[in-house]
């Protein structure tokens, strides 16, 4: 089925003349074929969101996978982008500087700039979660995006390039020059043009499922690309959001970059032959593939990391020498999977000797191990936690 996607408009940018593509607003026209393998795909992955869902309230404290998954989410869409930095890296960073929600000048870390493009995209998410749940808070917008942007650039690389605002110049993907590129976006006059349509198109009344409206969003999102630097990651943002908005996760547990990085050459092919071919079937059979697959892996890790924690308490209350801050400390460590002793202290609320013999208990038991090798300022990581948690966020050798 062939589609005219968008039109070519010429714009100079860097003493150079280039076609510019311009999509036409959403949705597809002709209208997306929702039948047949889409259909099954679609069933599918909403199944599969279902299942997490399901699975994120079957422990006592929502955080234990959210914490988690949230981190790894920062991690994957941040090494798309090329970032060197870890998952174990992010939470030993946050151990040492105090805990989640911590997430303020890196100062002296490793891979210090890496980190703080992680935290920033931590702070981003949280930002704009914490706007949709309030009473009087921004919906999925284009005022969230263009706030959630500037806190994702603070300080770190892309910072002097307009953060927090859309593109008033032309832009390019690829190349290091305009006439070498591989995609040329809108020129900056139809920008806010394009963005209107969307923003339109995120409140309409379309037909199709709402997962696969979701993947829409991604693609004309990506190929407007409406900021000078950051649009990948506020674009993959936008897919956590939209499933909220719309109804298919009560929290952003779906770690979709996932699968945008183990087929990233194909996650842009993807999105090229939308833009050149039309290929909104080819696009959607892609991004429901990644839903499913995904959300069933997500749903796995969750059950296994829950019955890794439950062996380690059933184990720690049956020594007769377990201390109350010990299981104390344990319930806590989901959501602080590395810990130092100072850290233990304000989990704890307790005295340092307190949180210093908890500590001793649960390494005594197989739970934590010390990871530094010092006398003094000792980290300390659930590392069967970690294991499972930090799979699929390795660098490659």
């Amino acid at each position: 089925m062939r589609r005219e996607t968008g039109t070519y408009t010429v714009s100079t940018t860097s003493g150079e003349t280039v076609k510019a593509f311009v999509p036409r607003p959403l949705p597809p026209s002709p209208p997306l074929d929702p039948d047949g393998e889409v259909a099954a795909l679609i069933h599918r992955a909403t199944l599969e969101l279902a299942r997490l869902n399901v699975a994120s309230k079957m422990v006592p404290s929502p955080e234990w996978f959210l914490y988690g998954f949230v981190r790894k989410e920062a991690i994957l869409t941040s090494q798309i982008e090329g970032t060197l930095a870890t998952l174990t890296d992010l939470l030993a960073y946050e151990a040492e500087a105090g805990g989640a929600g911590d997430i303020g000048g890196v100062g002296g870390v490793g891979l210090g700039g890496d980190i703080k493009e992680v935290c920033n995209y931590l702070d981003a998410l949280e930002y704009a979660r914490a706007q949709m749940a309030a009473p009087r808070g921004l919906p999925v917008s284009l005022r969230l995006l263009r706030e959630s942007h500037k806190r994702l650039m603070k300080g770190v690389r892309g910072e002097s390039k307009q953060p927090g605002e859309f593109r008033r110049s032309q832009n390019w993907i690829g190349g290091a020059r305009p006439s070498q590129a591989a995609f040329v976006p809108p020129p900056p006059e139809k920008v806010m043009e394009c963005l209107d349509a969307l923003e339109k198109y995120l409140d309409s009344d379309d037909a199709l499922p709402a997962i696969v409206r979701t993947g829409l969003v991604h693609v004309q999102f990506e190929t407007i690309h409406p900021f000078l630097d950051g649009n990948g990651r506020v674009g993959r943002l936008l897919i956590g959001l939209l499933l909220q908005k719309w109804g298919l996760l009560d929290s952003p547990l779906l770690y979709i970059s996932l699968h945008f990085k183990r087929r990233q050459r194909e996650y842009y092919e993807r999105l090229d032959g939308v833009r050149t071919a039309g290929d909104w079937e080819g696009w959607t059979t892609f991004f429901l593939e990644g839903v499913a697959s995904v959300a069933r892996e997500a749903t796995d890790t969750a059950g296994r990391l829950f019955a890794l924690f439950e062996r380690d308490r059933r184990s720690l209350l049956e020594s007769s020498t377990a201390s109350v801050a010990a299981l104390k400390l344990l319930a806590a460590l989901p959501a602080n999977p590395i810990v130092t002793i100072a850290r233990a202290v304000k989990l704890l609320d307790a005295t340092k000797p307190t949180a210093t013999k908890a500590v001793g208990q649960l390494v005594q038991r197989g739970v934590l191990k010390e990871t530094t090798g010092r006398r003094r300022d000792r980290t300390f990581a659930y590392r069967k936690y970690l294991d499972v948690i930090s799979e699929g966020t390795e660098l490659a050798g």
